[in-house]
């Protein structure tokens, strides 16, 4: 596991030393750079799906609006030599408090996303949520982290029987927590992808978790033949994705109606509009792995989840992407976390770029980030390694931030520490 002792200086030296032999980072060090040349290394479709908001962008706005917000008020003289970004969650152990978020269709961004993230995240030590969405089986992806930790993430189906394999599977391959997302019971209203027709699962990307599990192919293989589709040239190429996507062999599933069937099964059961708490209720009795509930931002339901015996919130809006013009995460985070006291256990993600954000989410209560769009960039842009920069670019920051703040570890980033911009008084 890294080791995040002077990551800043660290980071810095090497980039630097770099320089001097002719040689770049192989992603920019800027967020507005980063976006830029990612948005150039992706198609259309992926770049859609990975950078685009619901409805017109208000909530992703927001989110980052919120952070400007805020000012970091810096002390002086504090003996900042030595530093500690370690901390554990859960009983997972964490180099720094920064975790990496499940990203559904990362197939979109390059074929063999979900293993690259893996492998970035074992080789700079922060855990990754494997999604739910992945287009590689988790326990392909888990192999691909030795020893390293993982969370796994689950979308509640309409077939309870799927969810307990999913759990199942979770544990088998070694998580270290379940993370239920409930904020995608349907999809948000998505132009970007509206407008290009684009929906990955229809075309069998982002369903590896599904065809990879006995019971949802259980229930494909059950379905009845869909009536004759339409013939037309897009339709051709969507069935010959369908195949390509799907295990196996090409020419076998050509002639198969698997994988079609599999794609048409997902889109009816993949999420389930009736979830709630009676739903959360049951998880205890059907998991002995810790329980995170990710898409939370009122504080009643921070309050009832941890009444409802949880260990873990994500404070998140699903990074602007399901409810247009929606609360900013980092708003949200203030009120949850007064709601539930500084003991509960609160995770916050959407509209973290930097390790100065990271920093002021600390600030106002995060014991911890999810890192979401800024690996999926250095992904697009330079693979594994991209991701592995970003994310030590982003845990360089924080130490720096912290060192140049006058705070030597976690405990020490408090709300003393922000203010709201423009309001330091003497």
């Amino acid at each position: 596991m890294e080791n995040t002792q002077g990551a800043g200086r660290r980071r810095q030296n090497a980039i630097y030393r770099a320089g001097v032999l002719g040689r770049r980072p192989a992603v920019p060090t800027d967020f507005a750079e980063l976006e830029r040349r990612a948005r150039k290394a992706s198609s259309a479709t992926g770049w859609a799906y990975v950078a685009g908001g619901a409805g017109e962008g208000r909530t992703m706005r927001a989110n980052r609006a919120a952070f400007d917000q805020w000012a970091i008020v810096p002390r002086m003289l504090r003996d900042v030599a030595e530093r500690d970004l370690s901390s554990e969650l859960l009983g997972t152990p964490l180099v720094a408090p920064v975790l990496l978020a499940p990203v559904g269709a990362g197939q979109l961004i390059a074929k063999d996303a979900d293993l690259r993230t893996a492998e970035a995240a074992a080789a700079v030590g922060v855990p990754y949520i494997f999604t739910n969405q992945g287009g590689t089986p988790m326990e392909e992806t888990a192999r691909a982290m030795g020893a390293a930790p993982r969370w796994v993430q689950l979308y509640w189906s309409t077939d309870e029987a799927l969810v307990d394999s999913l759990i199942g599977r979770a544990e088998a391959v070694g998580a270290g927590a379940l993370v239920v997302t409930l904020d995608t019971t349907v999809l948000g209203w998505r132009p970007q992808d509206l407008n290009l027709g684009s929906l990955p699962f229809a075309k069998g990307l982002g369903i590896g978790q599904y065809t990879s599990d006995p019971r949802f192919r259980e229930l494909a293989a059950s379905r009845p033949r869909s009536g004759k589709p339409e013939i037309t040239l897009g339709a051709i190429r969507s069935l010959i994705e369908i195949t390509r996507n799907h295990p196996g062999a090409f020419w076998s599933n050509l002639r198969s109606p698997l994988p079609r069937a599999s794609v048409e099964t997902f889109l009816d059961i993949y999420s389930n509009p009736r979830l709630n708490w009676d739903h959360i209720a049951t998880l205890r009795d059907r998991t002995r792995l810790p329980i995170v509930l990710k898409g939370i931002l009122h504080p009643d339901d921070a309050r009832r989840a941890f009444d409802a015996g949880v260990d873990a919130i994500v404070v998140s809006n699903h990074g602007g992407r399901q409810v247009d013009n929606a609360i900013a995460a980092l708003d949200a985070l203030v009120a949850v976390r007064d709601a539930v006291g500084p003991d509960a256990r609160v995770l916050m993600d959407s509209g973290i770029r930097t390790g100065a954000d990271v920093f002021v989410a600390l600030a106002l209560g995060a014991d911890a980030v999810l890192l979401g769009r800024p690996y999926m960039y250095g992904l697009a842009i330079a693979g594994r390694r991209g991701i592995e920069e970003v994310v030590a670019n982003v845990i360089a920051e924080l130490d720096l931030t912290m060192a140049l703040t006058g705070v030597r570890n976690l405990s020490e980033i408090t709300r003393e520490l922000i203010v709201p911009r423009g309001t330091l008084k003497a």
